[in-house]
């Protein structure tokens, strides 16, 4: 026994002692850790909620403002605290520790979803803060604090290499949970998961705090007054504002630049993860070594992109003239053709070249570490105001996602305040005139282009409104043929329908829905040809509600009142329709549950015949309508008989095996119907008619068998059927956009 104890007292001491040789050990496994957790909690805890607030960019937006708040919050507690003996500093953040842990796991409760189309963005703070606000608020504090705690163990030794440290654990988490964590496990598993990390983080928490207890606070006193010592270190009022402004506007250029892809490219949360990682990476790169960032760079860089993307924008508008000259024909025909991948790719570079030139000077205008948790906090601060202003302020003050172009002049603008603050380094005044005139030349000629396209498009749009999801424009267009005039409803640019004015044409079927479409089919050859009951997921313009008939019912469920409110006011569809029509305000799958819980359905006659689901045909996807639990539901509103009509069309998923699993866990048949009216010899002038893929998911051989659609039925060649056997059935707790992606 005596061999077994020395052993254990020898391996005991040789840890220490590696300990002792590796100083960072400690603060850098804690520091990564609460990092990795901190943003790995916003993917999951949004996985959770994403489905009950309709699953657009707003959502992300408020729960990116939640966790700026709270990190703000975070950061100035860990200043003030900093300030403790270090006794007391170590006993209240243990309690703080052992509260969070009691709260765990962070499963939201469903008392939480939300009630009707209301502004959900206080709902969703208010969740967040019950279910992962303590928790988030203790990982929060870990980078200054940590970094406090480190300094103080190894004075003189700088700790902003940690903070790198920090942000590369950020990086990780964000990218690994859609790659590797989302695919893998379940959101359950995933929340326990997360729980056991927290566990782990107190721990690393623990194992810190030891470190500090050979410390007294008279002797830190004494070695940061030697250290000081012959240092005077003034801090500007000007200074600090740069600490405040630079932070500031690279958090609104992060959050700007993420709505503008959500936009115009992709509602997918790919796209709000990535503009987060390379924010993440500037930060990384900026604070890791002075090194790595060139001033000259990485600032010609940002005003060179900022041109490109005003150019971009304004290239609708470009002069006849202009157009003459090759170059320039060239250069916009090139912008013109941008695919997905080039368009985001466009973005993105704007969004790190800007926050490389922001967090570059920012860490140019650090102070010693005797400021550094004041630094911080004013760093955090800057975030926190960049995140209320793109997610509270900007949806009240414009009807467009104007708060990306604001970024694109203030980012260089702020960048050429931190060089004026820094001019004393410059030997060449000539010189450093001529690159602050050239670069205010820069930034006025994007200023001007900016505004010219903001002019042309409120000029071209007849009705604009924004709210939490989203901006629609309603644009009148006239053309010759078949009639003068057309309305047109838009989000972002995704045509949600078209009407004609004029009277026999306002009544005709348009864009998706025409009478060789999926829908089309399916509602003019259902078996009962009267007193039918409909149910649509997603209004638009209305416009499928031409095929009513006297006696029809149709439920309408939209998440959107501006919707409502343009189809109602702007399109005739609803008002002529011959649908005894209701619209359901508020999340569809909600609406019907609640509407299962109080018995709406419970007799045969209440039930529905169809049930459209046109909430896809975007690049939205609301994945919580598209899971084994949601076709229950959709199951229990059919009758026997019943049919349900799904809409995949879209640009950048291929939704139809996820349907056609889902069918096929249900035990039903399926009928693909892929319309083209290009391919339609009838149809081919017909411009007003869409290309639409809907998939039609019933028992109802009567209805699938009919000869019009067996002859419209797609058939699928090896490779489709072979990815549709290895997709994973949807639920709840488990869906992977990565799987689905063109």
């Amino acid at each position: 026994m005596r061999g077994v104890s020395n052993s254990i007292d020898a391996a005991w001491r040789h840890w220490l002692a590696s300990r002792e040789t590796n100083p960072m050990l400690a603060y850098a496994f804690t520091i990564f850790t609460g990092a990795f957790l901190l943003f790995q909690v916003q993917p999951l805890i949004g996985k959770y909620i994403l489905p009950w607030f309709g699953g657009g960019p707003g959502v992300w937006s408020a729960c990116m403002l939640f966790f700026q708040l709270l990190l703000l919050g975070g950061y100035a507690y860990a200043h003030f605290i900093g300030r403790l003996p270090i006794r007391k500093q170590v006993t209240v953040h243990g309690v703080l520790l052992v509260l969070s842990l009691v709260l765990l796991p962070i499963i939201p409760s469903d008392r939480w979803r939300p009630e009707g189309g209301a502004d959900p963005t206080l709902g969703i703070i208010q969740l967040l803060a019950m279910t992962v606000g303590l928790p988030y608020f203790v990982l929060s504090t870990t980078g200054p604090l940590m970094q406090r705690w480190f300094s103080l163990t190894h004075p003189g030794t700088s700790p902003y290499r940690l903070y790198a440290l920090s942000n590369a654990g950020s990086l990780i988490a964000l990218v690994s949970y859609p790659f590797i964590v989302e695919p893998a496990v379940t959101r359950v598993t995933q929340a326990h998961l997360w729980s056991v990390g927290l566990v782990i983080f107190a721990a690393g928490c623990g194992w810190c705090a030891w470190r500090l207890r050979k410390l007294s606070d008279a002797g830190v006193v004494a070695e940061e007054q030697k250290l000081e010592a012959g240092k005077v270190e003034t801090i500007s009022p000007f200074r600090r504002l740069l600490w405040l402004l630079l932070p500031a506007c690279a958090s609104a250029s992060l959050l700007a630049t993420t709505n503008k892809l959500c936009q115009d490219v992709a509602v997918i949360p790919f796209l709000w993860v990535l503009p987060l990682c390379l924010y993440l990476l500037t930060f990384i790169i900026a604070f890791d070594n002075p090194r790595w960032y060139l001033r000259r760079v990485f600032g010609v860089l940002m005003l060179l992109s900022g041109v490109v993307l005003m150019l971009a924008m304004l290239e609708p508008e470009v002069p006849a003239r202009l157009r003459s000259i090759t170059f320039i024909a060239n250069f916009f025909a090139a912008l013109k053709e941008l695919s997905m991948k080039q368009e985001t790719a466009l973005y993105c570079s704007a969004l790190f070249f800007s926050c490389m030139a922001s967090h570059g000077e920012l860490y140019r205008l650090r102070p010693s570490p005797k400021h550094l948790t004041a630094f911080f906090l004013m760093i955090s601060a800057g975030g926190a105001v960049g995140g209320i202003f793109v997610a509270l302020l900007a949806p009240l003050l414009f009807t467009h996602y104007y708060e990306f172009h604001l970024t694109i002049v203030a980012a260089p603008l702020i960048f050429l305040l931190a060089v004026w603050h820094d001019r004393h380094r410059y030997q060449k005044r000539v010189l450093f005139d001529f690159s602050l005139g050239t670069g205010l030349g820069l930034i006025f000629f994007t200023s001007a282009g900016l505004v010219a396209e903001i002019r042309n498009d409120l000029q071209s749009a007849s009705h604009t409104q924004r709210n939490f999801y989203g901006a629609l424009t309603v644009f009148d267009y006239y053309k010759e043929e078949p009639n003068h005039h057309y309305r047109l409803l838009q989000h972002g640019k995704i045509t949600h329908g078209l009407q004609f004015t004029e009277e026999l044409a306002s009544k005709w079927a348009t864009s998706y829905y025409s009478e060789k479409s999926g829908i089309g089919l399916a509602l003019l050859h259902f078996p009962r040809e009267q007193n039918r009951r409909v149910g649509l997921v997603g209004l638009g313009t209305g416009s499928m509600s031409v095929y009513g008939r006297p006696g029809d019912y149709l439920r309408i469920y939209e998440i959107n009142p501006i919707v409502v409110e343009f189809a109602t006011n702007y399109f005739t569809y609803l008002n002529d329709s011959e649908f005894n029509i209701e619209i359901a305000l508020g999340d569809a799958r909600l609406s019907m549950e609640k509407e299962l819980e109080r018995g709406d359905y419970k007799e045969e006659s209440q039930k529905l015949d169809i049930i459209a689901l046109d909430a896809f045909s975007s690049d939205a996807i609301p994945v919580h309508l598209l899971t084994k639990e949601a076709f229950d539901i959709y199951r229990q509103l059919l009758k026997p008989d019943g049919v349900i009509v799904v809409h995949v069309s879209n640009r950048y998923l291929d939704l139809r095996p996820v349907v056609l699993k889902l069918a096929e866990n249900m035990g039903w048949n399926t009928v693909t119907v892929d319309d083209d009216p290009d391919e339609d010899d009838e149809r081919m002038d017909k411009w007003w008619y869409y290309a639409s893929t809907w998939i039609l998911v019933s028992q109802n051989h009567a209805l699938l068998n009919k000869r019009p659609i067996q002859n419209a039925a797609y058939d699928y060649d090896d490779a489709e059927i072979m990815k549709t056997e290895s997709t994973r059935l949807w639920t709840d707790d488990y869906s992977a956009l990565f799987e689905v992606i063109y």
